[in-house]
C-alpha cells in the first residue's frame, strides 16, 4: 500500500511543483478517526515551496486520482496531514491474500540473498549457559531468524577461547576434585569453579582412567576433559532452544594460524601502535578516545580488544556483507576501539553491527536470585528451560527491548493464564484451530480443508463487523513489523504486535459467533480465524516459538 500511494502522490508533485523522486514518509495515525495511514509531505515540501503546508496538501488532494475499491476517502488534518482511509473491500482483500500466502505471508527479499553473519552466545567452554547467556542467545537466534524471512541467508557463529587463566583455572579446578575423590586431602581455593558440574567432570575421569592421572598436568587431560563435555552440554542447551550453529570458531586459531602476530607487525609498521613499559599500545588518535589503550600488557599476555580486532578482521575477508555481534553490556567500552582499529586498518567497519544487550535478574517470589559462575550459585539456562519450558524462556528473553534491564519472574513464566503472555498467544492459535475442528464437526468447511480459489472460499464481504474489520486491518500489517523489525533488530516489536493480534482476535471471538446458521457468514468468519492463526502462527515461528493446534 505504501509503494502504492507513493507512486501515486510522487508523481503528483512532479506534475504540479516539478520534483522528481521526493521522499514520502508514512506513518499510522494515533486517533482511529485520522485514517489508517497518513503522510506530512505537504510539510515536508512547505519550507522549499514556500506554501502553506494545507495549502499544498490542498492542491495535491484536488489532483490525486486513486482506486475507489481502495481509498475511501482522503482529508486534511491539523497544520497539514494527509490522512488516508481505506475501504471495508480493500482489508477483505488483504486478508484473501493472507490465506492465499499461508506460511510464507510476512516474508520478504529485501536481503536479496545477501550474506549475514550473526555472532552469539559466545561463551568460553568453562561452565554452563547461566540465564545471562541465555539471552544473548535467544536474541541472536531470533536476528538471524528474521534476517532469514528478509531474505538473507545466514551463518550462525560461536566464538570461543580455549586458553588463558580462565581455562587454566578450569583444568585446575577439575584436577583437584579428582585428587579428592582419590581420597587426597585437598584445600580447594574458593577463587577455583565450584560448581557439581566439575566434580561430575572428574568422576567421569576417574571412571575413564582410574587413579593414572595423580600426577596429570591441569592443562593435559583435566582441561581437554572439562572442555569437551562443557561444550557438549553447552550445544544440547542451544539445540533445547532451537538454535543450532554453523560455525563454532576458536580464538586460539587466530594465534596458531599467526594472525594476531601478523596484525601487530601491521599496527607497528603503519605507526598506529608503540611499545612502553613492556607493554604494547595503541594510539588514541586513531581510537578517538582519551586516553591510548594496552594490547598486549606487560607479561605478553594480549586484552580482549586485540584477538577481537584479528577476529573482525577475520569475519571481513570472509566476505559477509552484513556481521551482527549479539553481546553483553560489559564489552561496550571494548567494541569502539576494535572497529576504530580496523578503520584504521583500511578495512570497511560499516558492515558490523553490534547489538549490546542488558543484564538478566531472575525474581524468585519476588527476591532476586543472586548469580556467579565461579561461586556456582547461578540458575542454569537448562534449569530454567526445565522449571518454565523452552517456549516461554523465549519469550521472557524476547519481551522487552534488548536496552533495557530484564526482569525475569519465575512465578509469572510458570502461570497458565492470561497474565503470562506466552500462554495468551499460544492459547489464541490453539483456540482457533480448536474453532477449525469444531466447524468440521458441524459440515461448515474450513479454508484450510478446501482446495477451491480463494473466491469460492467465502464471500469475505461479509466480513463488515467493527471487531472483523479492526482484526483484518491489524493482520495486513504483518509483513511491516517484520521489515522493521529485521532493519531495527528489535524482537520485542513482533511481541508486542502478537499480543495485540491475539487481543483482537480475542474480542472478535467474545462478540461474534463464528459457526452460525448462516453458512456463508460461517464461512468468511472461518477464512478470518484462518488469516489469524497464519499471522500468530508465522509470528511464532519467527520467534522460535511452538504454535500449539490444542492445549
Amino acid at each position: 500500500m505504501k509503494d502504492y500511494l507513493h507512486q501515486n502522490i510522487g508523481s503528483v508533485i512532479q506534475k504540479l511543483f516539478g520534483i522528481e523522486n521526493q521522499t514520502i514518509f508514512f506513518e499510522k495515525p494515533k486517533v482511529v478517526e485520522h485514517g489508517d495511514i497518513s503522510t506530512n509531505i505537504a510539510m515536508q515540501l512547505s519550507k522549499s515551496l514556500k506554501k502553506n503546508p494545507r495549502q499544498i496538501a490542498t492542491e495535491l488532494i484536488a489532483s490525486l486520482r486513486f482506486d475507489s475499491t481502495i481509498i475511501e476517502k482522503v482529508e486534511i488534518a491539523g497544520p497539514g496531514f494527509i490522512n488516508f482511509h481505506f475501504t471495508k473491500n480493500y482489508f477483505q482483500n488483504e486478508l484473501r491474500s493472507i490465506l492465499a500466502t499461508n506460511i510464507s505471508f510476512g516474508k520478504n527479499e529485501n536481503g536479496n540473498n545477501k550474506t549475514a553473519q550473526v555472532e552469539f552466545v559466545s561463551a568460553n567452554p568453562t561452565g554452563p549457559l547461566t540465564v545471562g547467556h541465555g539471552r544473548n542467545a535467544v536474541f541472536g537466534d531470533t536476528v538471524a531468524r528474521v534476517l532469514e524471512w528478509s531474505g538473507y541467508n545466514i551463518t550462525r557463529e560461536y566464538y570461543f577461547n580455549n586458553a588463558g587463566r580462565q581455562m587454566r583455572l578450569l583444568g585446575d579446578s577439575v584436577r583437584l576434585r579428582y585428587l579428592q575423590l582419590l581420597g587426597e586431602q585437598i584445600s580447594f581455593p574458593e577463587d577455583y569453579y565450584q560448581g557439581e558440574y566439575i566434580i561430575d567432570i572428574a568422576k567421569n575421569l576417574q571412571k575413564e582412567f582410574g587413579n593414572t592421572l595423580r600426577n596429570e598436568n591441569a592443562e593435559g587431560k583435566f582441561k581437554q576433559q572439562a572442555e569437551a563435555e562443557i561444550f557438549e552440554d553447552i550445544k544440547k542447551t542451544c539445540k533445547r532452544l532451537g538454535i543450532v550453529f554453523d560455525v563454532f570458531f576458536n580464538e586460539n586459531s587466530l594465534y596458531e594460524t599467526g594472525k594476531v602476530k601478523e596484525l601487530i607487525d601491521e599496527f607497528k609498521r603503519i605507526g598506529i601502535a608503540y611499545e612502553s613499559e613492556g607493554a604494547l599500545w595503541l594510539k588514541k588518535e586513531i581510537l578517538g578516545s582519551e586516553k591510548d589503550k594496552v594490547i598486549v600488557k606487560s607479561t605478553g599476555e594480549p586484552t580482549y580488544r586485540l584477538p577481537d580486532i584479528a577476529y573482525h578482521r577475520n569475519k571481513i575477508h570472509r566476505g559477509f556483507d552484513v556481521m551482527i555481534d549479539i553481546l553483553g553490556s560489559d564489552h561496550i567500552a571494548t567494541y569502539p576501539d576494535v572497529l576504530a582499529s580496523l578503520r584504521a586498518l583500511g578495512e570497511n567497519p560499516e558492515k558490523i553491527k553490534v547489538l549490546i544487550h542488558q543484564f538478566v535478574t531472575i525474581l524468585q517470589d519476588g527476591e532476586v536470585v543472586k548469580m556467579s559462575t565461579r561461586k556456582a550459585n547461578f540458575i542454569t539456562l537448562d534449569e530454567l528451560i526445565d522449571e518454565v519450558s523452552a517456549d516461554v524462556v523465549r519469550y521472557f528473553f524476547l519481551m522487552r527491548s534488548i536496552g533495557s534491564h530484564l526482569n525475569f519472574d519465575l512465578k509469572l513464566a510458570k502461570q497458565q493464564s492470561d497474565e503470562n503472555p506466552v500462554y495468551y498467544l499460544q492459547y489464541a492459535h490453539a483456540r482457533i484451530a480448536s474453532i477449525i475442528r469444531f466447524a468440521s464437526e458441524q459440515g461448515a468447511e474450513s479454508i484450510e480443508r478446501r482446495e477451491k480459489s480463494q473466491e469460492q472460499i467465502a464471500n469475505l464481504s461479509l466480513l463488515e463487523e467493527s471487531a472483523e474489520i479492526d482484526l483484518m486491518k491489524l493482520l495486513r500489517t504483518f509483513p511491516e513489523v517484520v521489515e522493521n523489525v529485521a532493519t531495527n533488530f528489535e524482537p520485542h516489536l513482533l511481541c508486542e504486535y502478537l499480543h495485540n493480534v491475539a487481543s483482537s482476535f480475542h474480542r472478535f471471538y467474545h462478540d461474534h459467533r463464528v459457526v452460525t446458521d448462516d453458512r456463508e457468514l460461517t464461512s468468511a468468519r472461518l477464512a478470518l480465524c484462518s488469516g489469524t492463526k497464519i499471522v500468530l502462527g508465522n509470528g511464532l515461528s519467527i520467534l522460535g516459538i511452538t504454535a500449539p493446534e490444542r492445549m
